[in-house]
């Protein structure tokens, strides 16, 4: 899916960037297409290298790209089932007043018929009789027709808003056809995300179980580590001729950084996780779905699955910062992707075999992991 998303974004670059002539626009455009085409590179070999390699870890990824799936099919249904409630009921709305309407011209029109009832059908040819005023009998005979068009255009109105009432039925049926459509769809996605959940959860059990060797572990926690700084460094080489034109912006952002999530501080900078293998980045305790916001302006450096981090997103921000984020359930940015600050690049989740929905901050510079604390404006993210 990302990678037929890739270039929807840089497409949408060249729109915006405002009036330029023929041939800087197509040098830009080739310049994207070029990014793109090295970010993909670079994408094919981490997973050539990486997952191919780990069975654990590539079952892990193929399982919870399925709950990805799953999960943004169930989003999608029920946004289109809220959508086609609305319209069910809306319809139903009209329908109320049609009939409504309907009742009024009909009483009206049995006011119209008993009085003309209660006159005779011969009131016409009395009226004529009796009248000696020639100019009377024309008004009377006018008011008379008069009444005749005015009955028969409500005969018409009754006519037009009964076709309405039952157009409104038809509709309202198709609705309901969809709406039952839409609930067979999501019982199946349902199976689906239940099924990739219990293929998720058998691979996890294999991961503990491994994890409870130490030596496996603190190998599995240093392949993971040396996969990240294998792809970080054939990032830097594959952009190194696309450079992000940042004048430094990034550096003197410390302490005034917004944090990505809200949540609860789970792990910091340099804890020890196992192993003595410590922690590069922050890991934040957030709930499923929170939206990760880019901490700054740049461009999509990687948007895809890496072992270890599940669903990552790398932002460069230029002079060599870069942000990561992961551990996510959704990525909403591709590679190449321009991006500002607090865009929503992700939505978090536990991605990578995380028990708990968390969010994994870093920031590296030139390469090496600092510490992101000191560079947000307040010493805790948001609570939730």
């Amino acid at each position: 899916m990302l990678r037929r998303a890739a270039c929807l974004p840089l497409l949408a670059l060249l729109l915006v960037a405002g009036p330029t002539g023929g041939a800087e626009r197509g040098r830009t455009e080739a310049e994207l297409k070029a990014i793109t085409r090295q970010i993909e590179k670079v994408r094919q070999e981490v997973r050539r290298t990486t997952l191919q390699r780990d069975r654990l870890s590539r079952d892990l990824a193929e399982a919870e790209g399925t709950v990805t799936q799953a999960r943004t099919e169930l989003e999608r249904l029920r946004q289109e089932r809220g959508e086609r409630e609305k319209a069910r009921a809306q319809l139903a709305a009209e329908k109320r007043e049609r009939e409504g309407q309907l009742g009024r011209e009909r009483e009206a029109l049995a006011a119209q018929l008993r009085a003309a009832y209660q006159t005779g059908p011969r009131e016409p040819l009395r009226l004529l009789l009796n009248q000696r005023d020639p100019g009377t009998v024309g008004r009377t005979f006018a008011y008379y027709g008069y009444f005749g068009r005015a009955r028969a255009a409500q005969v018409d109105a009754i006519k037009d808003q009964i076709a309405k009432i039952e157009e409104d039925d038809a509709r309202i049926a198709a609705e309901d056809a969809e709406l039952a459509r839409l609930e067979e769809a999501r019982k199946a996605r349902l199976d689906d995300l239940e099924q990739a959940r219990r293929q998720r959860s058998k691979v996890l059990a294999e991961l503990t179980a491994e994890a409870r060797d130490r030596q496996k572990n603190l190998r599995r926690l240093q392949s993971q580590q040396a996969a990240l700084e294998k792809l970080l460094k054939d990032l830097d080489k594959a952009l190194r001729d696309f450079p992000v034109d940042a004048n430094d912006a990034f550096a003197k952002l410390r302490g005034r950084l917004a944090w990505p999530v809200p949540g609860k501080l789970s792990a910091r900078f340099g804890e020890v996780r196992a192993g003595g293998v410590r922690w590069n980045g922050l890991v934040i305790a957030t709930p499923r779905g929170t939206p990760v916001r880019a901490v700054y302006q740049g461009r999509v450096a990687y948007a895809d699955t890496l072992p270890g981090l599940g669903l990552l997103v790398i932002v460069d921000h230029g002079n060599g910062y870069l942000s990561l984020y992961g551990h996510n359930d959704r990525l909403y940015q591709a590679a190449g992707a321009q991006v500002k600050a607090g865009d929503v690049i992700a939505a978090a989740g536990d991605s990578g075999g995380r028990a708990q929905p968390e969010l994994y901050f870093e920031i590296r510079r030139s390469g090496k992991p600092v510490d992101p604390a000191p560079w947000f404006k307040t010493p805790r993210p948001p609570a939730d």
